[in-house]
């Protein structure tokens, strides 16, 4: 199975609602991704840029997607990205199947 890194942001609303009624979305974090056959690995909240990162495992590209879909169009959120992860083994035949692409340099 994959892993994905998603970082997201939660609108304003989002927020008081939060703050009127604390509740754990990590516990739906994972209940979203298992509904696909993934699982969670982990759920933080942060300072800076996002407010917060999730590390998923999902089968696919597409059950991946589905999670982050239904997600985004609940519009709690202000952002979402999803960055799909590499093995350090994936990278590894990547780099050896690199060796056989035949790249030329724009204007070379």
């Amino acid at each position: 199975m994959a892993l994905y890194l998603t970082r997201f942001s939660y609108t304003p609303e989002t927020w008081a609602r939060l703050i009127a009624n604390p509740e754990d979305r990590g516990r739906a974090a994972q209940q979203y991704v298992e509904s696909v056959g993934g699982k969670l690995h982990g759920f933080w909240y942060a300072f800076g840029a996002h407010d917060g990162y999730t590390l998923w495992e999902a089968p696919d590209n597409v059950s991946m997607a589905a999670v982050a879909l239904a997600i985004t169009g609940g519009g709690a959120l202000s952002s979402f990205e999803t960055t799909v992860l590499l093995t350090v083994d994936e990278t590894m035949d990547a780099l050896r199947k690199a060796q056989d692409v035949q790249y030329r340099a724009p204007g070379a």
